[in-house]
């Protein structure tokens, strides 16, 4: 079976058993509470960590979080909590 076709597969079992996206295709989960806290799921690994700006690596994409007095305020496997003054979150393919 080719790839288009095994991705059609799984995307219509996705669909049918109404399964959530983000845990079979392991898509970011980017959760901002106003402009002080971002909460990231499903990410892979960190690409840049400083005070104004925090890039990480996710299956799909990179995720920039910019701003201020930026701080990861804990992470685990999969999951990532930033607080600080948060000015922008771009999702860069």
């Amino acid at each position: 079976m080719g790839k288009q076709k095994l991705k059609k597969v799984k995307s219509n079992l996705v669909e049918s058993l109404e399964l959530p996206k983000d845990i079979m295709y392991g898509s970011v989960i980017v959760t901002a509470t106003g402009k002080s806290e971002v909460l990231i799921e499903n990410y892979k690994g960190i690409l840049e960590y400083t005070n104004e700006k925090i890039r990480l690596q996710t299956k799909g994409c990179q995720v920039e979080v910019s701003g201020k007095c930026l701080l990861v305020e804990y992470y685990t496997n999969d999951e990532m909590k930033i607080t600080g003054s948060i000015h922008q979150i771009v999702y860069d393919p």
